[in-house]
């Protein structure tokens, strides 16, 4: 059984797919945006470049050099 879709400011159960989805509500997602603005949320560690960005920089140089 799939659980069903709540917003996630207040967790209210959604009914179908709301013009404000995921939030159940205009208001939920001015909270969020709100908090957002505030600087209430943050990031949980250090941004930093996963393996991945590594990969497409290297990529991205070794397309820079000269062919031999």
């Amino acid at each position: 059984m799939v659980d069903a879709i709540k917003c996630p400011r207040c967790r209210r159960e959604l009914e179908g797919r709301p013009e404000t989805f995921p939030f159940c509500s205009q208001r939920c997602r001015d909270v969020d945006l709100g908090n957002w603005f505030s600087e209430s949320y943050t990031v949980s560690r250090p941004i930093g470049l996963e393996d991945d960005d590594l990969e497409l920089l290297e990529e991205a140089d070794s397309s820079d050099a000269p062919d031999s």
